[in-house]
């Protein structure tokens, strides 16, 4: 059971300075980036180049099906993770700046065939190098890999808050929520996705379409587009539409929203004092449009919310909110990604297998970022092969995963096979 929290003023404060030095190493953290020269209007030129021609979701699930069949045991339950590069080589310590794929990263990623990876600005120095990487780290996969980021514009741009990569840099959510219109939101989505991809990206992890309802919000900040859930809907799906119109997948984030509480979950236990009313009328509106509008990623939380659960269990590992709720009443039909799993208010009360596990049992198709991938790993297997977990609800998890890769063209649509992915790399690649 979670520890009891007072939210007092000293714990905001201490919240607040505990956010400069924990926020920026996880995986859905703020970043300060470079505070030059912010692009308010997106090249008409790169607007025209984003729209590119998908695989329609019914022949991508076809696809996917007949690939699943190929497939080990060992190969599906990789592809439930998505890893920092520190996870598959810890040589050099827990945040070391790797910014090349080394020979014992590209062993782990054969050797476990992982989902994909996420990238930090630590990971991020310039153009050519982050290329290269990303192409490096695919040649390696068995079965092509999400390459991930949080690039949502304003504070959290691990790419256009570089100035060396020379992509279009936005103001704060916040001010784009205040002063422009969906239009503009929608052709940021487009820019955003067009240079993400130029450098070998496939899934954003944005837009956040929490509403933000608390001004003592620490963790979103001026990352919500504001606090009219309507207004919040209409920019999220316009974000959605247009950063897909590029085939880069957009992740609606944080289920099922976090906009109302006063603690961080980077680093504490959060619970927010929300009824299921209050959801419904404010925090699922802007979810509820970005799903309609296509989205193929939904994160989940790890704050709890005990007037709907009766539970002080995080979100992410909660059956009721992902499968009832996200599921089932809103009708999400693509991946459920988990928020980080390095974050305190998971690591304080589980260790990373119990996590992992929890968070796959309670509706999870990848998880993000466990403090040991190779312990979570091997729990998932062993569930599997023990019969506590049926391989009907592993190959649920890897089909939707495996639609969003052939509809997003990460997996070539005549590739049937991992055996024959590996000699396709060169077809996943983005152009240089």
């Amino acid at each position: 059971m979670f520890r009891k929290k007072i939210n007092s003023t000293y714990g905001i404060i201490k919240a607040a300075v505990s956010l400069l030095l924990v926020i920026s190493l996880t995986g859905c953290s703020l970043s300060g980036g470079d505070k030059k020269a912010e692009n308010t209007k997106a090249p008409a030129s790169t607007v025209k180049q984003a729209e590119v021609k998908t695989l329609s979701k019914e022949d991508a699930f076809a696809k996917a099906a007949q690939y699943l069949k190929n497939m080990s045991v060992e190969q599906k339950v990789g592809q439930l993770f998505v890893v920092n590069l520190e996870q598959l080589d810890s040589s050099k310590g827990s945040y070391y700046e790797w910014k090349k794929c080394s020979k014992k990263m590209k062993e782990a990623i054969k050797k476990n065939c992982i989902g994909g990876v996420i990238m930090f600005s630590r990971n991020i120095g310039k153009r050519k190098q982050t290329k290269k990487l990303i192409k490096e780290i695919q040649k390696a996969a068995d079965i092509p890999a999400f390459v991930t980021v949080d690039e949502e514009g304003g504070e959290v741009a691990r790419i256009a808050g570089n100035p060396d990569m020379k992509t279009t840099k936005y103001p704060s959510m916040e001010d784009v929520g205040k002063k422009k219109d969906a239009d503009y939101v929608n052709n940021m989505g487009k820019t955003i996705g067009y240079d993400i991809k130029k450098l070998g990206f496939n899934v954003d992890f944005a837009p956040v379409a929490d509403v933000k309802t608390s001004n003592l919000n620490l963790e979103i900040g001026s990352r919500s587009f504001g606090k009219d859930p309507n207004k919040v809907a209409e920019l999220v799906e316009a974000f959605v539409k247009g950063i897909q119109s590029t085939n880069v997948s957009a992740t609606l984030k944080h289920f099922p929203g976090q906009g109302s509480s006063k603690g961080d979950t980077h680093i504490e236990n959060v619970n927010i004092d929300s009824s299921i009313a209050a959801l419904r009328k404010v925090d699922f509106v802007p979810f509820e449009k970005g799903i309609k509008a296509g989205a193929d990623f939904v994160m989940v939380s790890h704050i709890s919310v005990s007037r709907v659960t009766e539970t002080a269990q995080p979100a992410s590992m909660s059956e009721l909110i992902m499968k009832t709720i996200l599921r089932e009443e809103l009708g999400f039909e693509g991946v459920i990604i988990t928020d980080a799993m390095d974050m305190a208010s998971i690591t304080d009360e589980y260790s990373s297998e119990e996590a992992a596990l929890g968070a796959f049992e309670a509706g999870a198709d990848i998880i993000l970022m466990p403090t040991d991938f190779e312990e979570a790993y091997k729990n998932i297997l062993s569930a599997v092969e023990s019969g506590e977990i049926g391989m009907d609800r592993l190959d649920e998890s890897v089909q939707r995963i495996l639609t969003v890769k052939f509809m997003r063209g990460i997996i070539p649509e005549n590739v049937d096979s991992p055996v024959q992915a590996a000699t396709a790399q060169a077809v996943t690649t983005t152009p240089q």
